[in-house]
């Protein structure tokens, strides 16, 4: 049985316990069924039963305002469906990553024309950044988008693109020059029927997910597809990012729980030397270690999103200290699981050995763990300079 006990804990308030009850029993019946042979139907699917039931509409506000981003509730749908299949979190949090630019900076138009199909699981969305040349560095973007006429041209290329390949918007990032670096960055809302946008590549990787190459040649928008202001284009990254990056820490967390949730049924049951497993002095302190690694993680993870919620206007050193330590932990404890699995935490198609493939892109997206000691480190220099 998952431990509960973590809901009772300050963060939260009756609604989330609420909440965090319903999703899972739903992600019980509705997750487990899903063929993943083929991903992108997988995800399409996913999308559709998340959008059909209502869980998408907390990836992005009404557009009457009468509902808000909570990130309490984005992590602990995060943390739950994780537990339940990483492609499930993956169609959650892709919704709320690749529409997050208009939700928080759309205008009227544009959160109308594409937050009720986000939120209905009807459009999939894109949030694309990603550049080979650049990687994690966005202030070194080369894709371009050039004024012409009552819009831009947008040139260039994105790699590693989440939902590429199945979008149907994507927010792209490209350089209107502005100003030098990170100041001369814009945002727009791509329709993936845009002439010039083409997929130019589909990308495999250990744990499935639809993943692709963009290319944009001579892809014209019109001025409307702006998010914000020409300039604006880093500072809409950022903040986007600062909403979503806690919850990536969820995601982990979810992974780490099903893990040692396997790796204590393992040891309870599985006889060796006279006795269970658990019975092993060496296994009881892998299983303190576990379990104060999914303590510790869920703690820094609900005190970002908390944060967050109470009206912090940024809480990057807070999400990067969530997304650091839940990954870095994530990938010990099931590291960890896969152990006390002995020969079946390898065996192709078993859970801790899913997990084990599901984890390792966590530490790497959205900010690699090196990338988040650094924004730690550079908000405790500065906050020390004042």
């Amino acid at each position: 049985m998952p431990d509960r006990s973590f809901l009772t804990w300050p963060f939260f308030e009756d609604r989330h316990r609420a909440f965090a009850e319903k999703l899972d029993a739903w992600a019980a019946v509705n997750v487990a069924d899903i063929d993943h042979h083929d991903t992108d139907a997988a995800c399409r699917t996913l999308v559709a039963r998340l959008g059909k039931d209502g869980w998408l509409k907390h990836t992005a506000p009404s557009v009457d305002g009468s509902e808000r981003i909570d990130v309490r509730t984005l992590a602990l749908a995060r943390e739950t469906l994780a537990r339940h299949g990483g492609l499930a979190d993956f169609a959650f949090a892709m919704q709320g990553l690749g529409a997050g630019p208009i939700s928080l900076f759309g205008n009227d138009a544009q959160k109308a024309a594409w937050l009720p199909k986000t939120r209905a699981g009807t459009a999939i969305a894109a949030f694309a950044l990603t550049e080979a040349p650049s990687g994690s560095d966005v202030a070194n973007i080369t894709t371009t988008a050039t004024r012409d006429g009552d819009g831009y041209v947008i040139d260039g290329e994105k790699y590693w693109i989440s939902n590429g390949g199945i979008a149907d918007l994507y927010v792209v990032f490209a350089r209107t020059g502005e100003a030098p670096g990170a100041r001369g960055l814009s945002a727009f809302i791509v329709s993936a029927d845009n002439p010039g946008l083409s997929v130019t590549e589909r990308i495999d990787v250990i744990a499935p997910h639809p993943l692709g190459r963009l290319r944009f040649d001579k892809c014209r928008v019109g001025a409307d597809a702006l998010l914000g202001k020409a300039g604006d284009g880093f500072k809409i990254a950022m903040s986007t990012l600062d909403v979503f990056r806690t919850t990536v820490g969820a995601a982990a967390l979810g992974f780490a729980r099903r893990a040692f949730d396997e790796a204590v049924q393992r040891a309870s049951t599985r006889k060796m030397f006279g006795g269970a497993l658990a019975d092993l002095q060496m296994v009881q302190a892998h299983i303190a270690d576990m379990a104060l690694e999914i303590d510790a993680a869920a703690l820094l993870i609900y005190r970002a999103a908390w944060t967050k919620d109470m009206g912090a206007a940024r809480v990057s050193r807070e999400a990067a200290m969530a997304k650091l330590y839940a990954t870095e932990a994530a990938q010990r404890v099931i590291d960890t699981a896969v152990q006390i699995h002995g020969g079946d935490g390898v065996r192709s198609g078993h859970p801790v050995e899913m997990l084990y493939r599901d984890i390792r892109a966590l530490r790497i997206y959205e900010g690699a763990s090196d990338i988040q000691k650094l924004v730690i480190a550079r908000a405790v220099l500065s906050s020390s300079e004042r």
